[in-house]
């Protein structure tokens, strides 16, 4: 059996797949808040409650909000700030007396439409996580690409590709450069923009149903929302040519994106066609933590 912990912000996921890869446990609890040996404590307790109520020892992996740093060991780029700098993969193997595997959230989302999800059957995929951050991965062969850097797929910190004139120099964004791919694409930086147009706050959904209603202004923004989501991926496509690109988080589940981005990213790849599949994600919320599980997916 194999273990995934997802661990977010808010929560603390754990699932168990079984030898047919289903899921046969499944529990939820709130992160402990800003407290990083209490965030272990939790991890720890759901593990051993799991083996004990399933009667095995299972592989265990988690998705962290960060990446482990190859300079140090140590928890970078986590927006759970209490985990930066920390040595998990360290200290919840020797809380858990056993080797454990650690990857970035949007890498185990990845593996999991990989392995068992919306794009089993491709041998390159690039998976991206659109809600309040636009992380990505990639997987060849339903493994993951590991980089030196530990940033493979961060596509949403290079700047928004062929920009207009009025998208200079772009809002802010908190890594300290402006005009990320992340200020425009997350559901916030959606809500931003359509806020800019029309001096009205709206979170991403409610501008999404507008557009469906006929809502001139919402239309006009999803319709730049689309164009600017067809320039990012068309970068990506430019330098990986993936088989297939899975969307998940909240903007995966406008549906008209399926359709519209790949009819406008073809201006922009370089190719005289574009074969590749834009497909959203099959496991939805799942994904994270069955990709956690699929990090030992190299023993099956």
């Amino acid at each position: 059996m194999r273990i995934g912990i997802d661990l977010g912000g808010t929560k603390i996921e754990i699932a168990v797949l079984d030898v047919d890869s289903q899921i046969c446990l499944r529990r939820r609890i709130d992160t402990p808040e800003h407290d990083y040996n209490q965030t272990l404590t939790a991890i720890s307790a759901l593990v051993q409650q799991a083996e004990r109520e399933l009667d095995c020892q299972a592989s265990v992996g988690v998705a962290t909000p960060g990446a482990i740093s190859p300079a140090t060991g140590r928890i970078k780029n986590a927006n759970s700030t209490c985990l930066n700098g920390e040595a998990l993969h360290h200290d919840l193997a020797h809380l858990l007396q056993r080797e454990i595997r650690i990857a970035n959230d949007a890498d185990c989302f990845t593996l999991s439409e990989s392995v068992d999800g919306a794009a089993t059957e491709a041998a390159s995929v690039f998976g991206v996580i659109i809600g309040t951050g636009t992380g990505g991965g990639i997987t060849i062969n339903q493994q993951l690409i590991k980089g030196p850097n530990a940033i493979t797929g961060e596509w949403g910190h290079n700047p928004l590709p062929w920009p207009a004139s009025d998208e200079l120099p772009g809002p802010d964004c908190y890594c300290g450069k402006q005009g990320c791919i992340e200020t425009w694409l997350s559901g916030p930086g959606f809500s931003d923009h359509h806020q800019r147009l029309n001096n009205v706050r709206l979170d991403a959904k409610e501008i999404a149903q507008l557009a469906d209603k006929g809502d001139k202004a919402a239309q006009v923004s999803l319709s730049s929302y689309v164009d600017r989501l067809a320039r990012g991926l068309a970068s990506v496509i430019n330098v990986l040519d993936p088989e297939v690109i899975v969307l998940g988080g909240g903007m995966s589940n406008i549906a008209s994106l399926y359709e519209q981005v790949p009819q406008r990213w073809g201006q922009y790849v370089f190719s005289d066609r574009v074969d590749t599949r834009l497909v959203k994600a099959q496991h939805g919320d799942s994904s994270g933590v069955r990709g956690a599980a699929w990090l030992w997916h190299d023993l099956s």
